[in-house]
């Protein structure tokens, strides 16, 4: 309340009383006031006080609200989760009805649908297994569970059928024209295989090495099928159903495989079989076998492991063991007709055909290992391995046997022509064909024993097959009882030895001086048959005996008697020469020397001996004949005669052929 202004005033008392008592009733009013101001001042503490006191009653009254109002906003947000789960749930379910819509139509139409829908079953299967909460998840489970084994099945035999429709056997003509050019047939072969190449040659052995870049390996698959095929094979195994994709996959490759062995030629032969064999056909299926090893590794083999490559990429375990079980039975065919050879009775004729094998088996070794790789084809590499060492033991005993066999040979067969025995030419035939083996024969002895000069092992076993033949050789000339003939015998076939050995490569390894040193022993029967064979028949022709006093005196140079010689007895020598001459000539023409330089050769040391010989002998002691009766009873050749009867011997005449 405000306080009025004071009005000055000039009055007296009144003024003062009035004054006071405005004052006073001023000071009253204020006081009042006062008591007012402070009466309200504690109503309204009071009334604040009361009003704390309400508030906090209202708060505790309404906290209830409080929480149901939070509860219904935390239901809300769990009504909008559940939702939203719901919503996820549903749309499995409808991803589920679409995948089982796409596998109940099969695999056939679009495969990389029914693989897809195979694959959201799986993230379905994966989702209801995590959300076991859901109630029905159990029977989802059951039902995406049942459906999956359906599509799984359904590819199998979708796996199934495309192998059955484009796995199919290699004729041999397909075959044929992925071989290099120089070893393709001439013709085309039916049922079995067209006749290769022979492998004995000397420029097979060369070539064979650098034929393997023209190899074609044949698309036993279409190529655009292969990528389905991996693609089945990835679900199958992600499935589980290893075994079963193994088992189709066998099944059905290895009947293909060996088909396509079958139409090439190749057969399945026990070592009963092969035992019971003649040597001819043996010999030709031998070389088949060759032929078919070479096709077999380098194009259907490795035709086989390119597929399987492919379909089973990602799994190297599965990719290798498929490949063993589809190939094995093949690879057993033909290494089990190796083998009943390797292990056949042993004999000369077939040390040739087991280096053939062995070295075939040595070609294709480095192919083996890398396409048999991995554990699972362990036992096919060591079974290509032992077959390789067998026929290397195998051969190397037939070299043993061979040269045993020279040495005792005990051919009754006499060549009544002195002329070089068959089993000379044999064994150097067979000598010339082991250098066509060289290289083959240098990797066997290495099988065996750790030397690296393995040229001095192959000189050394040559040298002791012609030592051995020398010594059979010898044993063989004393059936003759013509000690000439045997030296004859002897230097025809030691003659053939040094020739054969000089023109083939056996001179670099044997060496000059194997070859001087045998020309000299062919010198030596030469210089000795000689000697035998003519020495009587020169002594004819001797002065010695020619006088009956043996005073020795000679006829004149005019052809008359002279002191002491007697003309009976040169008309008895002369009878005996040309008795002893048609004797030789009678049988000797029927001897043989084959080789023409050293018939030549022969004749001329013969010539040299026997015509001067008898030339002077007639000059000197003719006349005594010529001038008594019958002349040509006794002188009854030139020199000219037996010139030209020297160049008829060795021919190997019969005895019913005229004498000129």
């Amino acid at each position: 309340m405000g306080i009025p202004a004071r009005r000055s005033g000039t009055g007296g008392g009144g003024v003062a009383v009035v004054g006071a008592d405005t004052l006073s009733d001023r000071a009253a009013q204020m006081r009042e006031a006062l008591l007012k101001s402070q009466s309200i001042t504690d109503n309204m503490v009071s009334i604040l006080g009361s009003f704390d006191h309400r508030l906090s009653s209202l708060e505790t009254a309404m906290r209830p609200t409080q929480l149901r109002t939070h509860a219904i906003r935390r239901a809300h947000e769990n009504i909008d989760k559940t939702l939203k789960a719901a919503e996820v749930i549903l749309s499995q379910f409808d991803l589920s009805r679409q995948a089982e819509a796409k596998i109940l139509k099969g695999p056939h139409e679009d495969l990389e649908s029914y693989l897809q829908a195979i694959e959201q079953l799986r993230n379905n299967v994966q989702f209801f297994s995590n959300n076991k909460s859901f109630k029905s998840s159990d029977g989802v489970l059951n039902h995406a569970n049942n459906l999956l084994a359906k599509a799984i099945s359904k590819l199998e035999e979708e796996f199934k059928q495309l192998l059955l429709s484009y796995s199919k056997p290699v004729e041999p003509e397909k075959l044929f024209e992925c071989l290099p050019n120089s070893m393709r047939p001439s013709e085309s072969p039916g049922h079995s295989t067209g006749k290769i190449p022979s492998s004995n040659s000397h420029h097979d052995h060369q070539n064979n090495s650098t034929e393997n870049s023209v190899y074609s390996t044949p698309a036993l698959i279409p190529p655009r099928i292969l990528p389905l095929l991996h693609d089945l094979a990835l679900q199958m195994v992600q499935a589980g159903n290893q075994q079963q994709l193994q088992k189709t996959y066998r099944d059905i490759c290895s009947v293909v495989l060996e088909e396509s062995l079958r139409k090439l030629g190749v057969e399945k032969l026990s070592k009963d079989d092969v035992q019971k064999m003649q040597w001819e056909i043996l010999e030709a299926k031998i070389g088949n076998w060759i032929h078919f090893m070479r096709i077999a590794v380098k194009l259907l083999f490795a035709g086989e492991r390119k597929v399987c490559d492919q379909i089973f990429e990602g799994f190297d375990p599965l990719m290798d063991q498929c490949f063993a079980e589809v190939t094995a039975g093949s690879v057993a065919v033909l290494l089990s007709f190796g083998d009943a050879i390797a292990k056949s009775k042993r004999s000369p004729e077939k040390l040739f055909v087991l280096l053939d094998m062995y070295e075939i088996m040595r070609e294709l070794h480095s192919e083996i290992e890398a396409l048999f790789r991995g554990k699972a084809c362990t036992e096919i590499r060591d079974s290509a391995i032992g077959l390789t060492k067998r026929l290397a033991q195998t051969a190397q005993e037939t070299f043993g046997d061979f040269e045993e066999a020279v040495e005792k040979d005990a051919t009754k067969t006499a060549v009544a022509d002195g002329t070089v025995h068959p089993l000379t030419s044999y064994v150097i035939n067979y000598v010339k064909f082991l250098f066509d083996y060289q290289s083959t024969l240098k990797q066997l002895f290495q099988e065996f024993q750790n030397k690296d000069d393995s040229n001095s092992q192959l000189a050394a076993v040559t040298m002791r097959i012609m030592q051995a033949l020398q010594t059979n050789l010898d044993g063989k000339s004393k059936q003759y009882r013509d000690p000439s003939l045997t030296h004859l015998f002897l230097m025809n076939n030691i003659h053939y030895m040094v020739r054969s050995v000089r023109r083939s490569e056996a001179k670099d390894l044997l060496g000059d001086d194997w070859v001087q040193r045998h020309r000299r022993v062919v010198q030596q029967h030469a210089n000795q048959y000689k000697r035998i064979a003519w020495a009587k028949i020169l002594q004819c022709l001797s002065v010695q005996g020619l006088t009956s006093s043996g005073g020795g005196s000679s006829v004149g140079v005019d052809g008359g008697n002279s002191s002491g010689v007697s003309r009976a007895i040169v008309k008895d020598r002369l009878k005996t020469f040309n008795m002893q001459f048609e004797e030789l000539h009678q049988r000797q023409s029927q001897w043989t020397v084959p080789d023409t330089e050293l018939r030549e050769s022969l004749r001329l040391a013969v010539a040299e001996v026997l015509l001067p010989a008898y030339r002077s002998f007639i000059k000197r002691f003719g006349p005594l004949v010529e001038n008594g009766k019958n002349p040509q009873k006794y002188i009854r050749y030139t020199p000219e005669d037996l010139e030209h009867m020297l160049g008829e011997f060795f021919e190997g005449k019969t005895l019913n052929e005229p004498k000129r």
